[in-house]
């Protein structure tokens, strides 16, 4: 990945929505599993997309995560459920964690996490979360989650070849030179019930050695990694009660040195890693603050951070940069559209939320983004209207950061 020489450059956080065909295609394939039409359905759609994001001005696009099996056109979940289809070790069960009704509590000194309806800021809005009419979760399809019975494996070799397969045919009939996937990662994928690992340690490296095969396919065929760990900002919602900052600290420290044991020897300039708060349309009152975690990010072993920076909760945490130096080999990548909202913003408010970041760390520094993926968080017009003005915002970012300069496409 390459610095910004005349342009803000523009990308996303991953998810973007499926087509009505594609969604039904992938309902067929859960029944009576895959076949020749289905890969070329998978194909086209992936060309399309990419084609889509090259028109609405983005310089580094990826596959939609079209080869990540979304449930419903409503879907908070599938950037983590489709590693399922993607590990050993694993066996079906009924539990939908995000409907889960246990409760484990945390005592100083020893962070668990609790269920997802156990979550903090949940309690705090308890009617609104149950309220089917608040934009809360709502149309959301239930999905069950696996657990974890034996040693992970790494087992999807073939999907992730169909994955790089369709974006390079993809990139190439756009002509892109640049584009990405995302890969789950060994902190988010060791949140999976577990009856096999005797300790947290064990079950974070087994993690990270199964996942580690799909980075290293993604990033030997030419693509830059995009790791998706929401884990590291979102988990703190997750512990109930609040636990000391000191203790979450220490928690995040074990899933840093797990995920740089999987990124061992690879090149960190081609990795990105992606954190978030979770893409749920909640209050989010109980967010951890970005400062609060920015080490233990920084520790990991990515060239480039995209994190949110563009939503009502987080977007002041620009500020972070003001007495924060940027550290070398470092790229930020801001989310400066949200996927939190159905307004779309404003070319304008766009470019001067680029410029912050630009004036503090250099322009060269900073390539604008969205949140988080809006694939199945937002209607697929709002989706695209988004991207136009993410596009739009970084062309005007740009004039003025490179005083008139030309945009290189």
């Amino acid at each position: 990945m390459s610095s910004n020489n005349s342009h803000i450059r523009t990308t996303h956080a991953g998810s973007l929505p499926r087509t009505d065909e594609l969604l039904a295609a992938n309902e067929a394939k859960q029944r009576g599993g895959i076949t020749p039409e289905f890969h070329e359905l998978l194909e086209a759609s992936v060309t399309g997309i990419v084609a889509k994001q090259r028109k609405l001005g983005i310089d580094i696009p990826n596959d939609g995560e079209f080869g990540h099996t979304m449930s419903s056109a409503v879907d908070f979940g599938a950037w983590w459920n489709y590693s399922f289809a993607r590990l050993g070790g694993l066996e079906e069960t009924t539990v939908d964690r995000w409907a889960e009704t246990a409760v484990k509590r945390s005592t100083p000194g020893n962070v668990v996490l609790t269920s997802f309806p156990d979550r903090r800021d949940r309690e705090a809005f308890a009617e609104a979360y149950a309220d089917p009419t608040s934009g809360i979760l709502a149309h959301r399809k239930a999905t069950t989650q696996p657990k974890v019975v034996a040693p992970l494996t790494y087992t999807g070799h073939d999907l992730v070849a169909s994955d790089i397969k369709n974006l390079k045919t993809a990139m190439a009939a756009t002509g892109t030179e640049e584009g990405f996937l995302a890969a789950l990662s060994p902190a988010s994928c060791a949140r999976l019930a577990n009856d096999f690992y005797t300790s947290d340690e064990e079950y974070l490296f087994a993690a990270a050695d199964a996942m580690r095969e799909e980075y290293k396919a993604i990033l030997d065929a030419g693509l830059v990694l995009q790791i998706d760990d929401p884990s590291l900002a979102e988990s703190w919602d997750q512990v109930n009660p609040e636990p000391s900052l000191e203790d979450y600290l220490k928690f995040l420290e074990l899933r840093v040195e797990a995920t740089n044991h999987a990124l061992r020897g690879l090149p960190a300039e081609r990795i990105r890693l992606h954190v978030c708060w979770g893409s749920w349309h909640g209050p989010h009152t109980t967010d951890i603050p970005f400062a609060d975690i920015l080490d233990p990010v920084l520790r990991i072993n990515a060239g480039m951070v995209s994190f949110e920076a563009g939503n009502v909760r987080h977007e002041h945490e620009w500020r972070i940069w003001e007495d924060r130096a940027l550290p070398e080999g470092k790229i930020l990548i801001p989310g400066v559209v949200s996927h939190a909202t159905n307004v779309v913003e404003h070319p304008e408010l766009v470019a001067d939320r680029i410029e912050r970041f630009a004036n503090l760390v250099g322009r060269e520094n900073v390539i604008a983004s969205t949140d988080c993926g809006l694939g199945g968080r937002v209607h697929p017009q709002i989706a695209m209207a988004k991207l136009e003005a993410l596009g739009a915002g970084a062309a005007l970012a740009t004039k003025r950061l490179w005083k008139g300069a030309e945009i290189i496409a």
